[in-house]
């Protein structure tokens, strides 16, 4: 009897140590199959960058209102400054913008809103334009441990997106990326250089939904800090796109 219980005993005490040998064992494997089907960095950000090339090259042109409206002193209730513009985008040319109307402070007016719209020509012309893209030739992009996060109703990539130079049209930050095509979702960051030696780099926030399977902002703010205005915030809303696709190749 005694030899019997003994190998009971032994029994039992092999069986435990297998369960517990087994359990962190199924963890790994678990954990492996959660890894395989999730891309890695490489091919999430080779799809980033065939995704902005399709838009580039699929939209010949398109048309947006755009309504800019400026806040000081973090009040955002009450805007200093508003204007509309109608936005007019052509791939040969760039931007071209048609003020429909405008209120409130002429100094903000010119000094701010008239900045920025030039800016955004400049920067939107063939030859300059490229330097300002999401793509891995204008930023270091590296995929955010952690799996994906849901935003406005999507599951996302998160990227840590590094500017592999200084300048004003390249941010410092994070862009958020559906995980079934690629198109970009949302962007927050920091401006990578100020654009004048008068005020801080401006923090960016831009919000994007899919028309014609391309990413078309709906939504933008900015918030600088200025020697002559102080905190500035400005915010933007995109409506009524009308685009033009590039005839198929």
């Amino acid at each position: 009897m005694k030899v019997i219980g003994g190998k009971m005993k032994c029994v039992l005490q092999f069986r435990a140590v297998r369960r517990i040998a087994v359990v962190p064992f199924l963890v790994l494997l678990a954990i492996a199959a959660v890894s395989a089907q999730e891309p890695g960095n490489p091919s999430v950000v080779r799809g980033v960058d065939a995704a902005v090339m399709a838009r580039i090259d699929g939209i010949a042109g398109y048309t947006v209102t755009e309504h800019y409206a400026v806040y000081r002193n973090k009040d955002e209730e009450h805007p200093v400054a508003e204007m509309t513009v109608k936005t007019a985008y052509k791939k040969e040319t760039g931007k071209s913008y048609a003020i429909v109307s405008q209120s409130g402070s002429e100094i903000i007016r010119k000094l701010v809103l008239g900045a920025i719209l030039d800016n955004e020509q400049r920067i939107n012309r063939p030859g300059i334009r490229e330097g300002s893209w999401f793509t891995s030739a204008n930023y270091e992009m590296k995929l955010k441990p952690g799996g994906t996060e849901r935003v406005d109703g999507r599951e996302c990539f998160v990227l840590i997106a590094s500017p592999r130079r200084k300048t004003p049209f390249l941010i410092e930050g994070t862009l958020w990326v559906d995980a079934q095509n690629y198109l970009i979702v949302q962007v927050k960051g920091t401006a990578s250089k100020s654009s004048s030696v008068l005020t801080g780099a401006t923090q960016v926030f831009r919000q994007y939904t899919t028309i014609n399977g391309f990413a078309m902002a709906t939504h933008a703010r900015a918030v600088s800090d200025s020697f002559l205005f102080g905190q500035t915030v400005v915010k933007i809303d995109y409506q009524g796109y009308e685009i033009q696709l590039s005839p198929p190749k």
